[in-house]
């Protein structure tokens, strides 16, 4: 039987940094998005609850696949199996500020003159 491939996807998501394991990553339909399918949840198998990882099961429940913005993504892995889904604050110190979404175009064409 051939090997399912798993996937460690890190990227950024309001002022957090999402690590999710899925079994399907891909380009997509949606230019300039990351096509995630297949999100992998560990089973609980005892009483200890991570609550990040409840949070992220809760959040994508109903979510057959998730597209992500490409200058969101940070690292895309292949891993030998699953791990723990994450949400880990990026470090800052405005966390509930979100910044403007930049186009990655200078203001006025790029002319230089007003």
């Amino acid at each position: 039987m051939a090997k399912k491939h798993v996937y460690r996807v890190v990227f950024h998501n309001q002022g957090k940094v999402y690590e999710l394991y899925a079994r399907s990553v891909s380009q997509g339909e949606l230019y300039g998005f990351v096509e995630l399918g297949e999100i992998i949840f560990g089973e609980r198998s005892g009483v200890l609850v991570d609550p990040s990882e409840e949070r992220l099961k809760a959040e994508f429940k109903a979510v057959k696949r998730t597209h992500i913005p490409l200058h969101a993504v940070i690292r895309i892995d292949e891993v030998e199996k699953g791990g723990a889904n994450k949400i880990i604050s990026d470090g800052g110190d405005s966390a509930n500020v979100t910044p403007f979404p930049a186009t990655g175009y200078p203001p006025n064409g790029g002319s230089g003159s007003s």
